[in-house]
């Protein structure tokens, strides 16, 4: 799939996206009243297509990009076994990296390369197979974590 066709789908299967694109990257946030200030705001998925914020999966190359999905505890462990393994956010910003997963590989499913330790995994140009047998479920349910998290923060103010 490409980077339309997914925005489009995320766009046309969940009720409540906003999508906020900055230097080519999209970010996707459960907004349903489009009232949420952008200081507020944290994304359910991102659609990255360069290396300025990281360099780890090598965007620069023609057509690639990277789709990051935040997940739940449970899932990712099924997953990739435990992400306090992974490098921490510092230690990836340091150039530390797990040696386990080729970050610049297509159409794998593994964790993020910064962000695996927050329960993010992602993928670099999905199939269309690959899209509909892994991603979608892990997309249902990051969006299901965004819309549940909203109703919490509602329901406190």
């Amino acid at each position: 799939m490409n980077e339309s066709e997914i925005c489009q789908y995320l766009t046309g299967t969940f009720e409540g996206v906003d999508v906020v694109t900055a230097s080519g990257d999209s970010f996707f946030f459960y907004n349903p009243d489009r009232n949420i200030p952008p200081d507020h705001r944290f994304p359910f998925v991102t659609l990255v297509t360069s290396d300025i914020n990281d360099s780890f999966s090598h965007l620069n190359r023609p057509s690639v990009f990277r789709l990051d999905i935040g997940i739940g505890k449970q899932t990712f462990h099924s997953l990739f076994g435990d992400p306090a393994a992974l490098p921490s956010v510092s230690a990836a910003d340091s150039g530390e990296i797990s040696g386990d997963y080729d970050f610049a590989a297509l159409n794998q499913l593994m964790p993020h390369p910064v962000y695996g330790r927050m329960l993010w995994v992602c993928i670099l140009n999905p199939s269309d197979e690959m899209f509909e047998t892994n991603v979608r479920p892990l997309l249902t349910e990051a969006y299901e974590m965004a819309v549940n998290r909203h109703k919490r923060r509602a329901a406190r103010n």
